[in-house]
């Protein structure tokens, strides 16, 4: 299965999108796919019980316990993609080897390239690595303010919703009250909503995506979901860096602060 042409079109949308620099590195795309593709998209999404919760996915990380609301399918797991109704795991295949395989991440790392440089100054042979997710949070799923996994490098997220009705339940971006605030860096630290404003709400519309480099202010978070029978669908394919780059780059930082 050939995705030529939804790839060319995520290109031209990515790459001629500005980048949005308050609070903090960001972009917001629309007609991020090709019609044709999107409706492609909406028909294979899978049956509710053929995903997973994410701490019964990963039930080695304590720290995905709260999110029991959090439905997905791994791209990298076989036993993921197997679960779901054998006509659309082909479409899901073909598209997370395009994902994982093909250039979105290079396409990704050249558009935030400006930003990297910043951040890995004092750093070389900066290798990555790269996850990929189909996502449906329910009802009562909420993310408080956080920067994200220290490792991580970018997070895109492809909104999948089958019209407008979800359009205030979108990724949110904060800011803390207190303006000397900054994030303590740590893998699962989310703060209270009490103590940010919220700057903006992205809004969750068909064939949307937001995309944002990980800074030691990019907060951003999911207000509750509280509407019954919420379907959230969304793909999520974030840039980390590999854990050995990740420890030289403690080291570095340590030297040079």
């Amino acid at each position: 299965m050939s995705f030529i042409e939804s790839e060319l079109n995520f290109a031209y949308q990515f790459s001629n999108t500005p980048i949005n620099s308050f609070p903090f590195p960001h972009m917001y795309v629309q007609d991020i796919f090709s019609d044709i593709f999107y409706s492609q998209i909406q028909k294979n999404l899978p049956a509710q019980n053929s995903m997973t919760s994410l701490p019964d996915l990963h039930p080695e990380q304590d720290g995905f316990k709260n999110y029991k609301d959090r439905y997905v399918m791994d791209f990298s797991r076989d036993e993921s993609i197997n679960k779901i109704d054998k006509d659309k795991q082909e479409f899901w295949k073909a598209l997370g080897n395009n994902f994982t395989k093909g250039n979105f991440s290079d396409l990704l790392k050249s558009k935030f390239q400006y930003y990297l440089n910043m951040r890995f100054k004092y750093l070389e042979n900066v290798s990555y690595e790269s996850n990929f997710l189909l996502v449906n949070d329910k009802k009562n799923y909420s993310l408080g303010p956080h920067t994200d996994n220290p490792r991580k490098v970018i997070s895109l997220l492809i909104y999948l919703p089958k019209d407008l009705t979800q359009k205030e339940s979108g990724t949110s971006i904060y800011i803390p009250k207190d303006p000397n605030f900054l994030a303590q860096n740590k893998e699962y630290q989310h703060y209270p909503h009490e103590q940010f404003h919220k700057v903006i709400t992205m809004p969750f519309a068909p064939n949307s995506a937001f995309c944002f480099i990980k800074t030691n202010n990019s907060f951003h978070g999911v207000e509750k979901l509280e509407v019954e029978d919420t379907d959230r669908w969304l793909l999520l394919f974030d840039i980390f860096l590999d854990k050995d780059t990740f420890l030289r780059e403690e080291q570095a930082k340590a030297k040079f602060t």
